[in-house]
Formats: structure tokens, C-alpha cells, sequence
């Protein structure tokens, strides 16, 4: 842009025949705007046709050089380009009228950004946008379903299984966004870049403003408040606990508690002896599609000499709340951290 702004500089600074119709004009020493350079005074010449039509080709030029520069900086504006979490370059020359989300939290977001009704197709499970076409599931979607959609994007979760499908819709062409937050930041990054994609970045700065004022009034709510030690269930059978490269780590860490789990993975097994050794001061199970029916944790064997159980303080959440990173996760923090400190919410 410097390049082509210094030629336009010294195009306009070529004095025009004619004197009287002379403006020149100049680069500004910041070298980021034209700036408008008055003549110096001088005596006004006698201007003839001749000379007028002599200056012509000059002034045609220079008009054509600013239409061709500043249709380039409106294309350069109109470009919506970001890259997604697996590093990959997504580059949108409009924005998208025809979207496919194949994760439920990415379909929460559209629709938080006013672009539900954009969405063409959901996988099965996503109650978020009801009354169109299911794509298979977010572990197989069903690529030819999605080709004969004609998306112009289709966004994904971050499902490692679900990934050859994204090659194949991208050697097809179509443009595929994957998103993986494990953490806040990560989910404000998001959000504002599927705001960029998508042409809504005013709707997305609003989005991510409102979950921070919310996080930072419960944040002002537990200041001083002991961290509990807490352990979250993602399975009953062949006991699978929240680890700490989850969004449920995060979720916990804000509502005022410490995840027992270590593991730096999302997902962590985790064996019984170990879970009793530990000893968390609170017990909470999510319920959904990864753990439909827990087993009521009071009837299992040997979990009655957990510590969190002989004192009743025992949660169970919706899975979707939880472990789903979208424009609900403050509301998850808010849910926990009652529970954790609900002295907070009494003084």
C-alpha cells in the first residue's frame, strides 16, 4: 500500500500546464493519508483550451490510479480471513449465507450472533436450531449430505474422529472452520473470529463483553472464598473425569474450586482407588449423551466412604452446559460456584 501510495504522490506533484488549475498534492509525512498541499500564491495565468486539453491525459491518469487504489482497499476490507485451531488459513471473500455447524456448541454461537437463520443443516443430537436437515453425527458427518447442501462454511468442533471428513469437504472446495477451546480465552478467540468470518464482529465484541461482565461479577462474589476441591464425572462406567485441558477445568477454576484431576488431557480415566484417596470435597456428574444413566452414586459400592458423599455435596449438571464451550459457559460458572460458595449469594 506504501508502494502504491508513494506513486501516486509523485504522479500528483507533476505541476499541471495551466497554473491557475494547479492543486498539488503530497504524501503525508506519516506516509498513511494524501495530504492536501495548498499552491503557493502566484499570479494567475491566462488559461487557453489548448492547454486544458494538454492536461487532460494527466488528470484522466491520476483519476484512474484513486479509483484503482481505493477499489483495492475495499477489497482488501471486504476479505474476512482468520485461522482456525488447527492453524489452517480460512479466507471469505463475502460473508457466508449458507452455514453447516457440526458441533452444538458452534450452532449456539451462530445463533447468539443473530445468524441462525443462515444455518442449513445441524448433525443429529443439536436441538439448538430445530426444523432443518441432520448431517450424520458430529463423529461422522455425512459428506455428500453436506456437498448437495452447498454450504459456502461449515464449521467444526474440534472432534478428532470427525476430521477426514474435513479433508474431503475441503479438496471439494468448500470452505471448513474447526474450533477446539478448552478455556474462556479460548472461547472469546472464537467467537470473535467466527464474528469476523461471518460479518457479525459487532454482535461478537457484544457476546464476548457480556461474558466477561458475567464472569468478573461472580469472580467479584468469590473474592476470598476457600477453593474446593472438586472432581467432575464425565462417565459413571469405567470411571472418565474431567481433566485439566478441558473447559470444565476452567468452569471449575472460575466458580471458585480446584480440580483434583491433574491430568493435563481433557478426558482422564480414572480408577476408583485412586478417587478415594484423593478424597474431593464436592462430587459433580454430568448428564447427557456421554453419560445418559450415572448410576446414583449414593447406591455404588464403596463411594459412600468418599468425603463429598457422607457430606450430600454431590452436583449433577447438564452435559450440554458443561463440557459445550459456547455462550452459556458463564451461566455453568455461575451454577458451580452456588454451589461451591453459596454463602456468597446469602451476605
Amino acid at each position: 500500500m506504501r508502494h502504491i501510495l508513494a506513486k501516486l504522490s509523485d504522479l500528483y506533484s507533476l505541476p499541471l500546464e495551466g497554473g491557475g488549475l494547479g492543486w498539488g498534492w503530497r504524501l503525508g509525512d506519516d506516509s498513511s493519508y494524501l495530504a492536501k498541499s495548498p499552491p503557493s500564491p502566484q499570479p494567475p495565468p491566462s488559461v487557453g483550451r489548448g492547454r486544458i486539453r494538454e492536461s487532460f491525459p494527466n488528470l484522466l491518469l491520476i483519476g484512474l490510479l484513486i479509483s484503482f487504489t481505493l477499489g483495492w482497499c475495499q477489497d482488501l476490507a471486504a476479505a474476512r480471513q482468520i485461522k482456525d485451531d488447527r492453524g489452517q488459513e480460512i479466507s471469505l471473500a463475502a460473508p457466508p449465507q449458507r452455514l453447516i455447524s457440526l458441533y452444538g456448541g458452534l450452532s449456539e454461537v451462530l445463533e447468539a450472533l443473530g445468524l441462525g437463520g443462515r444455518v442449513v443443516a445441524r448433525i443429529q443430537g443439536d436441538e439448538t436450531l430445530k426444523n432443518i436437515p441432520t448431517v450424520g453425527t458430529h463423529l461422522q458427518p455425512n459428506v455428500e449430505m453436506i456437498l448437495g447442501l452447498k454450504p459456502d462454511l461449515v464449521v467444526q468442533g474440534g472432534v478428532p474422529k470427525g476430521l477426514p471428513a474435513l479433508k474431503k469437504l475441503e479438496a471439494e472446495g468448500v470452505p471448513v472452520a474447526m474450533f477446539a477451546p478448552h478455556d474462556f480465552p479460548g472461547l472469546f478467540s472464537m467467537i470473535q473470529r467466527l464474528g469476523l468470518l461471518t460479518g457479525r464482529e459487532k454482535a461478537a465484541a457484544a457476546l464476548n463483553r457480556s461474558l466477561e461482565e458475567h464472569l468478573q461479577a461472580i469472580a467479584r462474589r468469590l473474592q476470598g472464598a476457600k477453593p474446593v476441591r472438586v472432581f467432575f464425572e464425565v462417565r459413571c462406567l469405567n470411571l472418565l473425569a474431567a481433566g485439566r485441558g478441558s473447559m470444565v477445568n476452567d468452569i471449575i477454576t472460575r466458580a471458585g474450586g480446584v480440580n483434583i484431576v491433574e491430568s493435563p488431557q481433557k478426558l482422564a480415566p480414572y480408577g476408583l482407588e485412586a478417587l478415594l484417596q484423593a478424597q474431593p470435597e464436592a462430587y459433580v456428574i454430568q448428564q447427557g449423551p456421554m453419560n445418559r444413566s450415572p448410576e446414583d452414586i449414593y447406591a455404588r459400592p464403596y463411594f459412600q466412604e468418599l468425603r463429598a458423599v457422607k457430606a450430600r455435596r454431590v452436583l449433577v449438571v447438564d452435559e450440554s452446559l458443561f463440557s459445550r464451550p459456547g455462550p452459556r459457559s458463564a451461566d455453568a460458572v455461575e451454577q458451580l460456584a452456588r454451589f461451591l460458595h453459596p454463602e456468597a449469594w446469602e451476605r
